[in-house]
């Protein structure tokens, strides 16, 4: 029962970070009219940011070394953004809407994100901050 919790407040945590991002990626893509690959991979920062401060705190209770977590947190994005960011760009290329490809790329990095972090950022440090 206990990861079930875990779980839903990943996915509370993650949905907003979605709304940071796709709001951030609409400021930037539709009112500033920055390249779409740029407005992309900021809005991607701006929520793995978000994202990765409130679950570590609240939903994986962790007290590990913050820089060594951010650091393998990096790494997934290292692989993820430029793979997403593909994604993105052959997607869009063949005419799919830029804001359902979006979705469908938070979706993947939703589900990846919460393995990634439960069972190798926090995997030994989970619930070693109790509040």
């Amino acid at each position: 029962m206990k990861e079930f919790f875990r779980f839903l407040k990943f996915a509370l945590i993650s949905a907003s970070a979605g709304l940071i991002e796709l709001g951030s990626f609409t400021l930037f893509n539709e009112v500033l009219h920055w390249p779409y690959w740029l407005s992309y991979m900021i809005a991607l920062i701006l929520s793995v940011l978000w994202n990765f401060t409130l679950n570590r705190k609240y939903t994986f209770q962790s007290a590990s070394n913050i820089p060594e977590a951010m650091l393998k947190v990096a790494l997934f994005y290292v692989v993820f953004v430029p793979a997403s960011t593909w994604l993105e760009h052959c997607l869009t290329g063949l005419g799919m809407n830029e804001y359902l490809v979006t979705a469908i790329n938070m979706l993947i990095n939703f589900g990846l994100e919460f393995v990634y972090q439960r069972y190798y950022v926090f995997k030994d440090s989970l619930d070693t901050n109790k509040k």
